[in-house]
């Protein structure tokens, strides 16, 4: 049966069947004192136990490689408000000029991003302007509307002093966006609580948040247990919270995130001798992305560096069944004949029910919302048991979604 055939009744189905009764109460408002004495739902072809993420290690494979997300939460709501009072803010989604984040970072004059905007009904032409304080100066930055469509706003901004980056200003200026189902404002304790401690690269808008349970501790653990760890670079988008509403799951859009992964992982995947442990849905995505970007490659080499996009049925549109280590194998070829140290390339794939992992052997995870594509994902893995772990979760006490418990799902 080909992979295409396997997923047809799945995606005749509606987002009904991915619902479960959430209460607002299971929901974790705010995290531990401590990250890792969170809970632990070890499930393993079947096998279900209950333990507490300090004791991962015990749990996994020797010799396993871990792949974490180093990216890091940018504080992207930006507070403007209008002449005659009105508030309006600016989310920064992602850079649209330079398209770069490193370098939309780096700007010191100006940039722009497609954005969403609370109260844009009140927001005309007319640009908005902010005092904002930026090691001791007082730089004046300015917003104005150069577009809009229906998925977002692209605005551009200007500020007078060439000696300030866009970087610095949205670290003085902009507040850190916690999802927006905690119903609660930013608070000076999610400065550091919603980031992984390993976060690097600035760019997501939420953060991958399987790894808020690791420690140093942690880290220590897996060392003694001969566990490597690596890293990629996945920016999260706001697409994340967004639930499945289509009629059926074949009609979602999903939204498109821009990842990054070093020569060096690539080498490490091929050297591997044990499992490879994905640490979140968005380490899933970008390893399982790879694999359809070279299979992309070996079909047409001739793709340019700067243009490389996985359409969202990608997997599912191609009879191609290569090994993973002659597709790992293409993709450094690539990167050698365009001199590359890094893969750039944008996702926008779907992972559900029928779906072949063909990169990852497990994962680390939290819980995940009703409707979503995340919680589709993790049913692409371990089946219709998912209902039966989330219900065990809920008898149990677990903590849901962002800051809450955390799975180790293993075959």
């Amino acid at each position: 049966m080909s992979e295409k055939s396997s997923i047809k009744p799945v995606l005749g189905q509606s987002a009904q069947a991915l619902n479960y009764e959430l209460p607002d109460e299971r929901i974790a408002k705010y995290p531990l004192a401590e990250r890792d004495a969170s809970k632990l739902l070890v499930w393993k072809n079947g096998h279900m136990e209950d333990a507490t993420f300090h004791t991962i290690a015990d749990f996994l494979p020797e010799s396993s490689l871990l792949v974490f997300n180093n990216t890091k939460v940018i504080r992207a709501r930006l507070p403007f408000q209008k002449k005659t009072g009105a508030q309006i803010e600016i989310f920064c989604l992602d850079p649209a000029h330079p398209a770069d984040y490193q370098l939309a970072f780096q700007q010191t004059s100006r940039c722009s991003w497609n954005c969403m905007v609370g109260n844009l009904k009140k927001w005309k032409q007319e640009p908005l302007e902010r005092l904002v304080e930026v090691n001791g100066k007082a730089i004046t930055l300015v917003a104005e509307k150069l577009s809009q469509s229906r998925e977002h706003v692209l605005v551009e901004f200007s500020w007078n002093d060439a000696s300030v980056d866009f970087a610095s200003l949205i670290e003085a200026s902009g507040i850190l966006p916690i999802p927006p189902y905690l119903h609660r404002d930013t608070e000076a304790s999610d400065l550091e609580r919603y980031q992984t401690i390993y976060s690097k690269i600035k760019g997501s808008v939420a953060a991958p948040t399987a790894g808020l349970h690791f420690t140093n501790s942690v880290f220590a653990s897996l060392k003694k247990k001969n566990i490597s760890c690596a890293e990629v670079t996945l920016h999260v988008g706001a697409g994340t919270f967004k639930p499945v509403k289509a009629v059926t799951i074949a009609d979602h859009e999903m939204h498109a995130e821009q990842f990054v992964v070093s020569r060096q992982l690539i080498e490490q995947l091929l050297l591997k001798e044990g499992k490879l442990i994905a640490v979140g849905t968005t380490s899933i995505r970008t390893l399982e992305s790879l694999y359809w970007l070279g299979i992309s490659i070996l079909k047409n080499a001739n793709q340019l560096p700067g243009k490389l996009h996985i359409e969202q049925w990608a997997p599912y549109e191609t009879t191609d069944q290569q090994p993973a280590k002659v597709v790992l194998e293409a993709l450094i070829s690539y990167m050698d004949r365009h001199w590359l140290p890094v893969l750039i390339a944008s996702t926008q794939i779907i992972i559900v029910p029928g779906y072949q992992f063909r990169i990852v052997d497990g994962m680390i995870t939290n819980f995940h919302q009703p409707q979503s594509t995340l919680l589709l994902l993790i049913s692409a893995y371990v089946g219709n048991d998912w209902q039966r772990i989330y219900r065990h979760a809920l008898d149990n006490n677990y903590r849901f979604l962002s800051y809450g418990d955390s799975n180790l799902y293993l075959k």
